[in-house]
């Protein structure tokens, strides 16, 4: 007993970790921020224990509060569901159509992707989003996107307030002068007259709460809008871009078939109910998934190994012709590398004069790809791979022959 008990506060320990980054920082005291100062200003411009509507707004605003750290918690620490470490098909032969992680020495069930961030592999993963530090899948897509809606509307009636708070007291202050501390009309009504201060660093706060409100809302609604097209869709953002490449790869090679997303249920409405569910808890068990009629069961896993056997055709081979660090705005490499170094969380890799690497995509001034290691080292060591300059690289003279371009590096040119 006493050894269950202190596994499950160890687990909690590694869980609350999870806080401990920039991301869950930022969000919280934007929350924590625009909470408290509409709560605040709530009350210097409509007393909630005076009227029946101040009493709704200010209910209104705990109410907000708490179902969005709710849903962010849930995201947060429920987490996406990770395949079983050394998972494979029941049907061995199903195993020809799957991928296998090398890391979870398992393979990759229908959906799921290797997250390097999570170093595990994660069912029905769409992406790591850094601001709840974790991956949004399986188990937590219906909280990220709930989170993804309640927060703009939360903001949007905080935003309220704090335009008509500030209004108010500006009225009050051209109207009896900017001496007077006295509340606003609303205030006015109660006996006996309150005496409550609001001066220029007041109005700073609220004005700056309102410019993290409206920003708010606009981020975290586009964001909204783009997890329910894909939803609605029955898809994930890997999955989503997965399709895009599959017609890619059909059309470069002038290739006399169709790929149909197999996980579209042929009805919005059934696509949304495998993710939102009355229970809370989503549809299946992450692993199996049912497909459209016509579909192959793994038609979409085996799309994925045709992108993959096609990516090692389509890759580059590089030598390294100048050391780089590994820095992710390297100011030693041109002005323009520095500022279009991609805005992602993937990492960079050190370089070293004369290495070799073999580039799979690629931006303007940036490439993507995994280093060439000798035989020798390569066992028991996992892949070397992530962006690095352009300018740090010349391309092999074998390769330069044939003129192949890094996957993605079309669209760029």
């Amino acid at each position: 007993m006493g050894t269950f008990c202190s596994v499950i506060k160890f687990e909690n320990l590694q869980e609350l970790k999870r806080l401990c980054h920039w991301g869950p920082i930022i969000a919280l005291g934007v929350i924590a921020i625009c909470s408290t100062m509409a709560m605040i200003d709530s009350v210097l411009w409509y007393w909630p224990l005076h009227t029946t509507g101040g009493s709704v707004n200010f209910i209104m605003l705990i109410n907000w509060t708490v179902m969005i750290l709710y849903n962010y918690f849930n995201a947060m620490f429920i987490g996406p569901g990770f395949v079983p470490l050394g998972w494979k098909p029941e049907d061995s032969q199903d195993s020809m159509y799957l991928q296998y992680c090398k890391v979870c020495q398992a393979h990759k069930a229908p959906r799921s992707h290797h997250c390097r961030k999570c170093n595990r592999c994660v069912m029905k993963m769409d992406h790591h989003c850094p601001w709840i530090n974790n991956c949004c899948g399986y188990q937590n897509h219906a909280s990220f996107t709930l989170f993804l809606l309640l927060a703009p509307l939360g903001c949007i009636h905080a935003a309220f307030i704090f335009v008509m708070t500030m209004y108010t007291q500006l009225y009050n202050r051209l109207s009896f002068g900017w001496n007077t501390v006295k509340i606003d009309m609303s205030a006015a009504r109660r006996d006996p007259l309150p005496i409550i201060p609001f001066g220029l660093a007041a109005f700073a706060a609220t004005l700056f709460a309102l410019g993290l409100a409206l920003g708010t809302t606009i981020a975290v609604g586009m964001l909204f809008f783009i997890q329910m097209k894909i939803i609605l869709g029955n898809k994930t953002s890997i999955e989503s871009w997965i399709e895009e490449k599959a017609k890619d790869r059909i059309q470069y090679y002038q290739l006399d078939e169709v790929f149909v997303f197999p996980y579209d249920m042929g009805s919005r409405w059934k696509n949304f109910k495998q993710v939102f569910t009355w229970s809370g808890v989503p549809e299946g068990d992450g692993l199996a998934w049912p497909v459209r009629e016509g579909c192959h069961r793994y038609s979409l896993t085996i799309e994925q190994l045709k992108q993959k056997a096609d990516k090692r055709i389509r890759s580059v081979r590089y030598r390294v012709i100048e050391d780089y660090s590994g820095a992710c705005c390297p100011l030693n490499k041109g002005i323009k590398t520095f500022f279009t170094s991609p805005c992602t969380e993937e990492p960079r890799i050190r370089l070293q004069k004369g290495e070799f690497i073999l580039a799979t995509r690629g931006l303007r001034y940036w490439l993507y790809g995994d280093k060439i290691l000798d035989d020798a080292f390569v066992e028991g060591v996992s892949r070397i791979r992530g962006w690095f300059p352009r300018n740090c690289v010349e391309k092999c003279p074998c390769d330069a022959e044939t003129d192949q371009v890094p996957e993605g590096e079309k669209k760029n040119r």
